[in-house]
């Protein structure tokens, strides 16, 4: 087996008190997939103490490629309202047809803020085509004619985009500026995250890979075998997915999942969570942190896996054993915090070790288990290079 970790990343890893054969565990199975021909690409990144300390690019990705992070874009949109939160410009208990009337049709009109963030607003499969939100006509028109699935507050279940176009549409009323915009200047600007994008410019597509699937779906006897439920239907389709090809899509910046970038960018991102900035600027204070990271679902369970959901404000909390049903690995600790993206996208910080992390890959598994297994496998070793 060739030695991936070079004796100048060896040497950076022992400066920031990483172990070199936990790192080095790290980098073989995260290139695995990509070595055996499953994957296309991959990319991974560890930081601590503001500074990229490795990263390594599989397949036919580069350092600079960018990949769609898909779900990972939530916490950059919920990251942008908490500058709102903390300067008294939104409250988690205010109705959110208050700021946005268009909104408030059809027994909607008394879903609040934070019910949004938490996934409990009680529309998880609302439509909406990327391409009609620069249109305002065609945006109200998508908010007026949403339904409710069941009573807001009364249960979990994922919300894969719905919530966070609303999220967004409300940062665009209080900022007076537009939701694209306001992430860019007033978090990736400051922050120098220059490859991390929430809209693609025209000029930076030919950096993005493109999205594929591979392998084949896993049968409804497969997952009984398993003792799984089959995953529900959602507006989550390989159509929607291989849409984020399209450049006129790149362009729109979906707050719930459009966002590109590397993974070296990504996880100085999550860097920047786990102390409010670095060292170009300081933009969350610790104490709305420490608030955003509390965790606000209760007892409710997600509908896969029945556990809690633990779900914060537009975060998800490791907590306790039962980590890795929420994309954690098993050596995180219960204080781990993130979002995950479709196809496998890792994206987590955890406070106990100072460590950010990142995986990111343009290959779709249609296995979700085989998927999901990668997941826990690379991020359990991730969380565990840190020397005792």
């Amino acid at each position: 087996m060739t030695r991936l970790l070079s004796d100048q990343q060896a040497a950076r890893a022992e400066k920031f008190d990483l172990n070199t054969e936990r790192v080095e565990a790290l980098l073989q199975r995260a290139g695995k997939e990509v070595e055996e021909g499953l994957l296309p690409a991959a990319q991974i990144a560890i930081a601590r103490q503001g500074e990229v300390v490795f990263q390594h690019s599989y397949g036919t990705a580069r350092d600079d490629s960018l990949t769609c992070i898909f779900s990972a874009t939530k916490a950059i949109t919920s990251a942008a309202a908490w500058l709102l939160f903390q300067n008294g410009d939104l409250a988690e208990d205010e109705v959110v047809a208050d700021i946005v009337p268009e909104f408030g049709t059809n027994e909607k009109d008394h879903i609040t803020v934070g019910q949004l963030f938490t996934h409990t607003a009680g529309f998880p499969t609302a439509p909406f085509a990327p391409l009609d939100w620069d249109d305002r006509g065609k945006r109200y028109g998508r908010f007026g004619k949403w339904r409710l699935n069941w009573q807001p507050g009364s249960r979990f279940e994922y919300h894969p985009s719905s919530s966070m176009w609303v999220i967004a549409e409300i940062i665009e009323r209080r900022s007076g500026v537009s939701y694209r915009d306001f992430v860019r200047s007033r978090i990736l600007q400051p922050l120098q995250l220059d490859d991390l994008y929430v809209g693609l410019p025209a000029s930076e597509t030919v950096r993005a890979l493109p999205c594929v699937y591979v392998g084949d779906a896993m049968t409804e006897q497969e997952y009984t075998n398993l003792g799984m439920p089959v995953p529900p239907e959602t507006e989550v389709t390989e159509s929607a997915i291989l849409s984020f090809n399209k450049p006129e899509v790149q362009a729109v910046g979906v707050p719930g999942g459009g966002g590109f970038a590397t993974a070296s960018a990504l996880t100085l991102f999550y860097q920047a969570l786990l102390t409010g900035g670095n060292a170009h600027a300081t933009l969350w204070p610790m104490e709305t942190l420490l608030d955003a990271r509390r965790v606000r679902s209760g007892d409710m369970t997600d509908m896969m896996f029945k556990k809690p959901a633990n779900r914060a404000l537009g975060l998800i909390i490791s907590g306790d054993s039962s980590r890795s049903f929420r994309g954690f690995g098993k050596t995180n600790s219960p204080e781990a915090f993130g979002h995950n993206g479709a196809g496998g996208q890792l994206v987590w910080a955890d406070p106990a070790t100072g460590i950010s992390f990142t995986y990111l890959t343009p290959g779709h598994d249609r296995n979700s288990v085989r998927q999901g297994s990668r997941g826990v496998a690379i991020s359990s070793l991730a969380a565990s290079c840190v020397n005792d």
